[in-house]
């Protein structure tokens, strides 16, 4: 035996009595679960809830003593808690798909591993999947660091009755992508619109010889670009390892911040957890000083604004409707006025929900 092999001896040694005093904790924990997923399942009262996990997340990492950094913490304890769930029904959650898409990262990173993926073909199927109870949440994506907001899902946040239970941001990764890891007969890029748009510049630099053509989504592109190659995909890891392609240039977006916010929805209201959001759709008269004075009761009542679009009312006459995220829960008491004060004023008000802030 080495003297390196005789140092790490008793080390290994504890790091195997370690787990398995880590195996039954868990194992202890996941019995604990189960007689709350009973509980519940006694009175109908939802297996998943945002604003409760959020706060047992919080927790931990209020008390993490180091040296695990807090992310890595945090995404520990949420795999445990979705196996838990598990243990008692696993949760169907729809997301643009197919395999491979950021959508369906998101709803793993917000969900953990142990869920049943549906991947549908469009958002509009994607707020269906849910309403129709197919799937109990699905995650869509609301708006990009660098493009702005998805017009289509802000369209049917307005229209469906579904509200938001929580966010999701994740720092987008593009990468090239062909089956050969070249470009050799390659003509055609594809994407999802949003993904082109995002790396417009680098196409524009460095392969401005390839047609550009916007698909349903990145997966959809790694997917054609993997059955054919004459084309190349735009997308991210897991698309690249979902369908065996390689990697002609990483990293291709032309925001190195690039990321992008997705919402949970559902038919689920979270309760509040100390560190919440509120989405609201206004719209107001068109007459001067309309919508100064419709946010006048926000900074009244010392509700701060963290985010503002604005979006044609689509009715051909100039109207518009103005999407805001405002911080709090429509249940704390200066929210509470705010918004009481503002109905008075809107010409039309919508809550889309309150739920769980996401770190940015």
């Amino acid at each position: 035996m080495s003297n390196d092999d005789q140092r790490l001896a008793p080390l290994r040694a504890q790091i195997d009595a370690i787990d398995q005093e880590l195996l039954e904790l868990i194992s202890k924990r996941a019995k604990a679960a189960q007689e709350v997923g009973h509980i519940k399942n006694e009175s109908s009262a939802p297996i998943f809830r945002p604003e409760r996990e959020n706060q047992v997340i919080q927790n931990v990492l209020q008390k993490n003593p180091g040296p695990l950094l807090a992310d890595g913490l945090a995404s520990i304890w949420r795999e445990i808690m979705s196996a838990c769930r598990a243990l008692e029904s696993k949760q169907t959650i729809a997301y643009l798909g197919p395999t491979g898409t950021f959508s369906e990262q998101a709803a793993h990173q917000f969900f953990g591993q142990s869920i049943s993926g549906l991947p549908c073909v469009s958002l509009d199927e994607v707020f269906k999947a849910v309403e129709k109870g197919a799937a109990t949440f699905g995650v869509v994506p609301v708006e990009n660091s660098s493009e702005g907001a998805v017009s289509r899902t802000l369209d049917l946040l307005l229209e469906s009755p579904l509200q938001i239970s929580g966010e999701v941001v994740l720092p987008i990764r593009h990468h090239l992508l062909t089956k050969h890891g070249n470009l050799d007969g390659v003509k055609t890029v594809c994407a999802h619109a949003q993904a082109l748009a995002q790396c417009q510049q680098w196409l524009s630099v460095h392969a401005p010889q390839l047609q550009r053509q916007a698909v349903s989504s990145n997966a959809e592109a790694a997917r054609m670009a993997s059955k054919d190659s004459s084309i190349a995909a735009i997308a991210g890891e897991p698309a690249q390892l979902a369908y065996g392609l390689q990697i002609v240039s990483a990293q291709i977006q032309d925001d190195p911040n690039n990321r992008t916010r997705f919402v949970v929805i559902g038919q689920y209201a979270c309760q509040p957890c100390g560190q919440d959001q509120t989405s609201l759709v206004l719209s107001v008269a068109n007459q001067p000083g309309a919508v100064h004075h419709l946010l006048g009761p926000l900074a009244k009542h010392g509700v701060s604004m963290t985010r503002f679009e604005s979006r044609p009312a689509r009715k051909g006459s100039w109207e518009y409707h103005f999407y805001i995220d405002i911080e709090g829960h429509t249940s704390d008491a200066k929210v509470a006025t705010a918004i009481a004060e503002l109905k008075t004023i809107a010409a039309f008000y919508k809550n889309l929900g309150s739920y769980p802030r996401a770190k940015n």
